[in-house]
């Protein structure tokens, strides 16, 4: 008998909330495969078995879908009868990043095509394999194995998908599941983010494939990426405020009154597990409520890090001038709300990306720039 209580498969497992969730479901005694075009970053995977790979080839996928047993297998042969579907697969693979990357138009072709790619993959090849699992002509009515589940899919939605029109007013955002209608997103990552959800969702409703939809609002914390121009506003912010001497002054795009929710780690976990054990299918917000101006983010990282900091406003790509995540409905439909204040988690984070300046100042001792 397994000690384990269930299979999952982890896509996007080398980035950030990915390997958060491989580390959550082996401490819940998830036997789990992660896969990735990279290993994490920062700390070594937790997955029983890691595969790299691009999701984007769509023979990769379907191999990536077939659980061979505890010894993993991956790149083993083994006898038919052995293999079975995943109980969970947990879809955070997908080409995106901080307002730096997503918001400049230069990546919106790469963007949608690599993302869509990766979802139509996976949907695609689990439904083909719901339905030829089982059709070995050496199998009998007899020894056929019966499944006790089908396999649930998790998609890592975003608040990008809101309409912009929602959004003018930093004050009072409208971000409810139910004003994403009519649709008008400010980026095509939105665009690409609110297709692919409904993408999930045909595929539940055309192929009776399981799924359950979150839409993330700025998810942040240790072991994120912190610098190169895909980090969040939270590192971005943490990272400059760490370089910075006391009373320095860092850079900030715009006026810095538009305003953002920002969501710690853990609290972003919880929720999700608790999502995909619901049967509630999404979409769904899972963000903080917490809502404040970007000013009071770099603030609130010049607090924890016992600094006086100055702000230089500058342009930059700054998306909509409100967004707040509206969690009526995930209190409703799964008694989660978030615990932690965005300066617990802040402090959590600020430690953590000041360890890595630290560490990257001694290899590399030259001067390092505050706006770096």
């Amino acid at each position: 008998m397994s000690e384990y209580k269930k299979t999952a498969l982890v896509l996007g497992a080398g980035g950030f909330i990915g390997s958060h969730m491989v580390k959550r479901l082996r401490s819940e005694g998830y036997w789990v495969r992660g896969v990735d075009l990279k290993y994490p970053e920062f700390s070594g995977t937790e997955a029983n078995e890691f595969v790299q790979g691009d999701l984007r080839d769509v023979g990769f996928v379907r191999k990536v879908l077939e659980y061979k047993g505890e010894q993993g297998n991956f790149y083993n042969s083994v006898p038919y009868q052995y293999i079975r579907p995943f109980h969970e697969i947990y879809q955070f693979a997908a080409d995106m990043g901080g307002a730096g990357f997503v918001f400049t138009g230069e990546n919106d072709a790469e963007i949608m095509q690599n993302s869509v790619t990766i979802n139509l993959n996976v949907l695609e090849q689990q439904r083909l394999m719901n339905e030829t699992f089982g059709d070995y002509k050496e199998w009998t009515e007899a020894n056929r194995p019966k499944l006790d589940w089908q396999t649930k899919i998790f998609y890592s939605g975003s608040a990008c998908m809101y309409p912009e029109h929602n959004q003018l007013d930093p004050d009072n955002p409208d971000c409810r599941e139910e004003s994403a209608y009519p649709a008008n997103p400010d980026s095509e990552y939105g665009w690409e983010k609110l297709f692919s959800e409904r993408l999930y969702l045909a595929y539940n409703r055309n192929h009776g494939i399981p799924v359950r939809i979150a839409r993330y609002h700025n998810i942040f914390g240790p072991e994120g990426t912190w610098q190169g121009g895909r980090e969040k506003a939270p590192a971005a912010i943490c990272r400059k405020v760490a370089y910075a001497e006391d009373t320095d002054t860092i850079e900030v795009w715009g006026d810095g009154e538009q305003t953002r929710s920002f969501l710690y780690i853990d609290e972003c976990i919880e929720a999700t597990r608790r999502l995909m054990d619901s049967d509630f299918m999404g979409p769904v917000n899972i963000g903080s409520e917490e809502m404040v101006t970007i000013n009071q983010l770099v603030d609130t990282a010049a607090k924890v890090a016992g600094k006086k900091i100055e702000k230089n406003h500058i342009d930059g790509p700054l998306g909509v001038r409100g967004r707040n995540s509206n969690n009526d409905l995930v209190r409703e439909k799964l008694g989660w709300d978030y615990e932690q204040t965005l300066e617990e988690g802040i402090a959590k984070t600020y430690e953590w990306i000041k360890e890595q300046v630290e560490s990257r100042k001694a290899r590399k001792p030259e001067k390092e720039l505050v706006n770096a």
